[in-house]
């Protein structure tokens, strides 16, 4: 039996009968073609549907939409101040070259923004180390670590 939730996304709220069973991941993208967030391995292991539950990463895929009621959602599509400009670490990605076929992108750049909110300054370690639930099979991590230190630094200046 479905029931009605209202989840706050990116700062809008949205009203919607789910079944309890239903992903954040599944509701996202089918219902309300919010399709940025990607769906990778499916077991949470891959980091591609990342999204930001109360500031903190999460994946949707593991995540019950249910268990968001009440609670702010920011998915990629949220990250943009408006439709005008990009988030320094969306503008960063695309200066360093950190988005090769683009699928663990959203993932990678929401997990950044949880990282960089922790951390301002992260080392490169530290970099690493807190993309460690996100997977990139093109291989390409040394320019998502420059694009993730070029984004620090845009967002120290402000």
């Amino acid at each position: 039996m479905k029931q009605v939730i209202t989840l706050n996304i990116n700062g809008d709220c949205y009203e919607l009968a789910v079944h309890p069973w239903r992903t954040l991941n599944e509701v996202l993208r089918e219902d309300l073609k919010l399709t940025g967030t990607k769906l990778g391995c499916g077991t949470g292991d891959c980091g591609a549907c990342t999204v930001l539950i109360d500031g903190k990463s999460v994946s949707s895929c593991l995540t019950l939409a249910v268990e968001a009621v009440d609670r702010r959602i920011t998915t990629i599509e949220g990250m943009a101040p408006n439709s005008e400009e990009l988030h320094p670490i969306q503008e960063s990605f695309i200066e360093k070259g950190a988005i090769q076929c683009g699928y663990c992108t959203p993932g990678m750049i929401m997990s950044s923004a949880y990282l960089l909110k922790q951390n301002p300054q992260p080392t490169e370690k530290e970099i690493r180390a807190g993309l460690s639930g996100n997977l990139c099979r093109c291989t390409g991590y040394n320019k998502i670590v420059d694009a993730i230190k070029d984004a620090a630094d845009k967002m120290n200046q402000h």
